[in-house]
């Protein structure tokens, strides 16, 4: 991969303070989208939107040249993220650990009829929604040979005179919302067009594009970026430029496919932020974890994919403390510049407990399941969070955390991000009875926490080819049961969008979903 360089501030995604294309700094890491694109089918998937019979459609049919079938609706889904070792020090040129999290963001694309010149991106969770007519929009501009992209391009910056082309067609987006709002509706729509515009083309039907979300708005998890990646891989889908994902595709190629997916997937954070340092992307696109680093800020990141991160247990809370993601940055070079050598030192162990914890997890008799490789994960990250609080960016309630986990004796606990708020993650022991758990839960809960029992290094980017599922119910026996629109936009939060269309839907993984599973071994 190759990303435009970032300033040490901007090193991760939740440490930059980049602007998207419309000048400001939406902190999308926590929008959830809902955008209407192409599918095919009705709004319940099942026949034609204007109720033409099937009948009907045979006997125009033999009366006008023989079109290509509609595509069925289907569905992309592509997970969140937490760094898990080495915020902080990566500002600073050391090494970095991000893995994936099993919360994630869910697409469901849905293609129109042919007389349905519409493209609409439905974002719910943010409240927006809006429409395009097809035929209206700049294609000219990116269409010139000059400005024209294709799916096997390499796009590293944006195209001023294409984001320019953008504009008039998002000034009458969210009229009615707040400006800190209505910008963030913007920027989401701008990254929506620009790989609308780049990927698809002025022939492309009448689509619907609506997302649903379970990963925390605001919480530096990679909302944004899950999003990204959900778009490029439908968009590459609709163009049919990617090839699987099938159980029996060969690693190589299955790497192509998430590259490609990957490199789109970053032009929609740039979109959004400005100059994204790439990992939250190249996380959500190929799920288990990276390392990333970068010593030369006038070059772009080494981003170490780790295809065979374990699957480990994890509980997320978010402390609901608001923060400042410059003011801990500003707060730890402050402490540097007075205490050079001494923070330096800091800086230096955390590197080491990152290369510890990349070398334990690639051990051949590491075993995710064994209580003795779990429990050396778990010093790295007492030890990783320990460093953290000597640079001043832990907080209170990031320590009640730790309280309430580790001094009970139930996991280890870190900070994850930037700190002075946000979230921490906790890896569970595995033995530790239920019932301890739900009272840790509930202790949580009645201190104002909101956690998420998550998978730390599970899959990326998923497809559902149909959007229909199977439940182990009797409708399986007819083909499963189709995903509902109207059900998938009313699902009552995180549980009941996972139990409607998760990835496991609670009881392992589903039957349907596919992914491009890469392992070095």
């Amino acid at each position: 991969m190759t990303w435009t360089p970032t300033t040490p501030e901007s090193s991760t995604s939740e440490m930059s303070n980049g602007n998207g294309v419309n000048g400001i700094h939406a902190d999308m890491e926590h929008l959830q989208l809902h955008v209407n694109g192409n599918g095919n089918s009705n709004a319940n998937g099942n026949g034609d939107v204007n109720g033409r019979s099937s009948g009907e459609s045979d006997r125009k049919r033999s009366s006008r040249k023989q079109s290509s079938p509609m595509m069925p609706a289907f569905m992309v889904s592509a997970p969140g993220k937490v760094i898990v070792f080495g915020e902080h020090s990566v500002v600073y040129g050391k090494a970095a650990i991000a893995a994936s999290i099993s919360l994630r963001s869910y697409l469901l694309v849905t293609t129109l009829s042919k007389s349905k010149r519409t493209v609409s991106m439905r974002f719910p969770d943010i409240d927006l929604t809006h429409s395009w007519n097809i035929d209206d929009l700049p294609w000219d501009i990116f269409s010139q040979p000059s400005k024209k992209k294709y799916y096997y391009d390499m796009v590293t910056t944006l195209d001023p005179d294409l984001v320019k082309a953008i504009q008039p067609h998002l000034t009458d987006i969210s009229l009615n919302k707040p400006d800190a709002e209505r910008k963030i509706h913007q920027n989401s729509a701008a990254s929506f067009l620009y790989l609308f515009l780049s990927l698809g083309s002025q022939k492309f039907p009448g689509c619907l594009y609506t997302l649903r979300s379970t990963i925390p708005i605001g919480a530096g998890l990679g909302s944004s970026a899950s999003i990204g990646v959900c778009l490029a891989a439908a968009m590459l889908l609709q163009i049919r430029t990617l090839s699987g994902p099938h159980p029996d595709q060969p690693p190589e190629e299955a790497r192509v496919q998430v590259e490609r997916i990957n490199r789109w997937a970053l032009v929609a954070e740039m979109c959004i932020h400005g100059n994204p340092s790439g990992v939250d992307n190249t996380v959500s696109t190929q799920g288990k974890g990276v390392v990333f680093q970068r010593t030369d800020y006038q070059k772009p990141p080494t981003v170490t994919p780790l295809w065979d991160f374990p699957e480990l247990p994890l509980l997320l809370v978010d402390t609901r403390q608001p923060k400042s993601t410059a003011a801990e940055v500003a707060k730890v070079l402050k402490l540097k510049t007075t205490h050079q050598a001494l923070v330096g030192t800091i800086l230096d162990a955390m590197d080491k407990v990152t290369r510890s914890a990349e070398s334990l997890i690639e051990e051949e008799y590491f075993d995710s399941e064994e209580p003795e490789s779990l429990r050396r994960v778990g010093e790295l990250i007492s030890i990783n969070h320990g460093l953290l609080a000597s640079l001043g960016v832990s907080h209170p309630r990031l320590e009640r955390v730790r309280e309430l986990v580790d001094h009970n004796d139930l996991g280890w606990s870190k900070l994850t991000g930037a700190g002075g708020g946000g979230c921490s993650i906790s890896l569970m022991k595995p033995d530790v009875p239920q019932e301890r758990i739900k009272r840790l839960e509930k202790q949580l809960e009645t201190e104002g926490y909101q956690h998420f029992r998550t998978t730390l290094g599970g899959d990326g980017v998923g497809v559902l080819w149909p959007a229909v599922l199977k439940n182990g119910l009797d409708e399986d026996e007819d083909g499963g049961m189709e995903i509902d629109l109207e059900k998938f936009l009313n699902a009552p939060g995180n549980d009941g969008v996972e139990k409607l269309v998760g990835v496991s839907g609670g009881a392992g993984e589903r039957e349907g979903w596919k992914f491009w599973r890469v392992e070095s071994q």
